[in-house]
């Protein structure tokens, strides 16, 4: 008895050291960029100007208190931000959620396994493709003298468009490029949800007489019900955040489309390029709150509809 009892009070063990030093390059990595910058959100109630190094111009610059926070959401063009960054998050969460699923259902159900990995294949590899690689390519597509389009329309008696300089057709685009670069990642994890439920269900509902169609309302979806609405969750945390690469290496920075594409990601990145960082710590770090506080809402909800989903 006192033998187990030691055992159980031990303090260090040698897998608590295996486990440790697997852990510890994480750790590390959150430290240094995760905990460590977040030292840089005093930027925002200072009006910050380089003189010297980092920390000598922070404690140089001086102090403004909220009037970085002001003069971003009093700005011109803030309501302009707002909507384009909540409307193209709106719609990419809805089709984030219901392309993927469909297509992991859609590729489950193939019997020809070899077929299927190519798919999967196919499906996940844009996701691998960096934003410069895929403006270079968009490029090829819309370029006004060169591009695949216009001389499409040439040869078909239509007048060619300069794509860079209409912003009607710029919405379109960019869900289509973000669902086209990011959907084979959610189908993969859907898919790999649907590969491990337990085929014996699947069997019995068979042996019931139940169609394809009833498997899938009945069985499919509702065992992935948890990782549909984690997945749910965490977009709907991010919704005032925007890919940066799509809203600015795809449009290429066009003047013509600025209040088509211009998100807080975007502003951010031209307040520092401008070098008002003050604002742009400001955007970010109401980004940062923002995403916390809608985080944790939607995980109210959804707790209190279904308390096993929710993932807080």
């Amino acid at each position: 008895m006192r033998k187990i009892d030691s055992v159980v009070h031990k303090k260090w063990t040698k897998d608590d050291l295996q486990f440790s030093l697997l852990a510890l390059p994480t750790t590390v990595w959150y430290i240094l960029f995760c905990y460590l910058p977040m030292f840089g959100v005093i930027i925002a109630f200072k009006d910050y100007r380089i003189s010297g190094g980092f920390l000598q111009s922070i404690i140089s610059s001086k102090w403004v208190g909220f009037q970085n926070f002001e003069f971003f959401l009093t700005g011109p063009d803030i309501w302009m931000i707002i909507r384009n960054t909540l409307g193209y998050n709106v719609v990419m969460l809805v089709l984030g959620v219901a392309l993927p699923i469909t297509l992991a259902l859609i590729v489950s159900e193939l019997y020809n396994k070899a077929a299927a990995k190519v798919y999967q294949t196919v499906l996940f590899f844009p996701y691998f493709l960096s934003w410069v690689v895929v403006s270079t390519l968009v490029w090829g597509f819309l370029s006004y003298d060169m591009g695949m389009a216009n001389s499409t329309l040439t040869e078909m008696g239509l007048p060619a468009h300069r794509w860079y300089m209409e912003p009607k057709f710029w919405p379109g685009f960019l869900v289509f490029m973000s669902q086209w670069k990011g959907v084979g990642y959610g189908t993969v994890v859907y898919l790999a949800t649907i590969t491990a439920l337990d085929k014996s269900v699947y069997e019995a509902a068979i042996i019931d007489g139940a169609t394809k169609w009833q498997q899938i309302w009945r069985i499919t979806l509702p065992l992935m019900k948890t990782i549909i609405i984690l997945m749910f969750i965490m977009a709907a945390g991010r919704i005032f955040y925007s890919d940066f690469g799509l809203f600015y290496q795809v449009p290429r920075d066009s003047n013509s489309l600025y209040n088509t594409v211009t998100t807080l990601d975007v502003f951010v990145y031209k307040q520092l390029k401008n070098s008002t960082t003050g604002m742009a710590a400001a955007a970010a770090f109401l980004q940062a709150v923002t995403a916390c506080l809608m985080t944790l809402l939607v995980n109210y909800i959804v707790k209190k509809v279904d308390e096993e989903s929710a993932m807080i």
